[in-house]
């Protein structure tokens, strides 16, 4: 197949990318044109200096070829065209006019590389671009349409304000849409019934390694048992008082939290409190053998739209280190049960710590081991490839 991908995240973003992942999948047995998204005139206007604007903008000058080669089947493509900054407009009328403007001027970009690429009959994965890419079915005429939901993105004002109505409209419209939580594959089946969970891929290896790592300097006089968070410290998906009540309430516990905070992190009482450590960040390849010095690791997060549809790619790692988990019951971590204990409350997560405590052994650490193995990138994208096969192209 010949395989056209547009979203949100460029490829030379310095974060992961689970798009960017997809597309070195694909590219291991297809071509692929990955596209980045066009430069707008704001970004242009406020962030001139930043090299990746500076870049884009020699492109559009066409002073800098904006195709360029990855490996033998995959290109990035810089596009050469600018559009407007729309978003502000209130008028879902005048917004709509504006942006079927823009996604003309977008495939402009893309005929071009795809010509020149010789792709055809091609398939357009679109990841979560509710905008640029509304009308990309209808200008690009691709064999078969596919809408990649891996975050929802209603809960974001930027998103919100014209994606309310035009979301439902695009997985509605789309060939087929494939969803990394089952919680969003639901969501996408309420628009379109050839919705399907596909599951997430993970770079695992690091965190398999994890179980031989030694203790941190750092960790190493903290008493024991140690319960533990890693990541970023945000008051927006995690539950501070929930943090606190599990503190408070077994005293005897250390609570150690592994990751930047964030205003309310750093103001909170969680500082006070004797037996809770705040390590600071840490660099990534120094993550497993912090969550190999726990004795249960927790994602303790609020229940809200931003985090209630969200992949917990953290678990996939605690479980690959082979710790028990104790987590916030959502729809998305269903997929989990067997192997993450659920909780719906504070007073229900002391509990789960404590039976995660007593029932820990060696095989459930296999048997978690094993099932995070699963979660691959391999495995992820031959779930998509299955949904693909089933697809067919609907009418606009």
């Amino acid at each position: 197949m010949d395989i056209i991908i547009t979203g949100q995240q460029a490829w030379d973003v310095e974060i992961g990318s689970n798009c960017k992942n997809i597309a070195l999948e694909f590219s291991k047995i297809h071509r692929v044109l990955y596209v980045n998204s066009p430069l707008d005139r704001i970004s242009l206007w406020k962030n001139g200096n930043d090299p990746k604007i500076a870049k884009r903008r020699k492109v559009v000058r066409k002073q800098l070829n904006g195709l360029e080669v990855i490996n033998e089947n995959l290109w990035v493509l810089y596009p050469d065209k600018m559009i407007e900054s729309i978003n502000w407009i209130n008028s879902d009328f005048v917004f709509d006019l504006f942006n079927k403007r823009n996604n003309r001027i977008f495939v402009k970009s893309i005929m071009q590389a795809a010509q020149q690429l010789g792709f055809r009959d091609y398939i357009h994965f679109n990841d979560n671009d509710i905008f640029r890419s509304f009308y990309l079915k209808d200008y690009l005429s691709p064999r078969l349409s596919v809408y990649y939901s891996r975050d929802y993105m209603l809960a974001v004002d930027y998103w919100k304000k014209h994606g309310r109505a035009l979301e439902p409209q695009l997985i509605a419209k789309s060939d087929v849409c494939v969803a990394n939580s089952t919680y969003l594959a639901d969501y996408c089946k309420k628009y379109n019934e050839r919705s399907y969970y596909v599951g997430q891929g993970c770079d695992l290896d690091i965190f398999m390694d994890g179980i031989h790592a030694g203790k941190p300097a750092d960790i190493r006089p903290i008493r024991k048992p140690i319960i533990g968070y890693v990541g970023a410290l945000q008051s927006l998906r995690l539950d501070l008082e929930l943090l606190r009540h599990i503190a408070v309430s077994r005293p005897e516990w250390s609570l150690v939290l592994v990751g930047p905070e964030d205003d309310e992190f750093r103001q909170s009482g969680l500082h006070h409190l004797n037996n809770v450590v705040f390590t600071g960040s840490k660099r990534f390849d120094e993550l497993p053998a912090y969550i190999n010095s726990f004795d249960v690791c927790l994602n303790p997060q609020l229940l809200n739209e931003v985090t209630i549809g969200n992949y917990p790619r953290k678990i996939d790692e605690y479980l690959a280190v082979g710790k028990p988990i104790v987590a916030t019951k959502t729809d998305a971590m269903r997929v989990f049960a067997e192997h993450v204990y659920l909780g719906d409350s504070k007073e229900e997560y002391v509990q789960l710590i404590e039976r995660a405590l007593a029932e820990n052994s060696p095989e459930k650490c296999i048997a978690r081991r094993v099932f995070a193995s699963a979660h691959t990138w391999e495995n992820s994208v031959g779930e998509i490839y299955k949904a693909i096969a089933g697809a067919k192209p609907q009418r606009i």
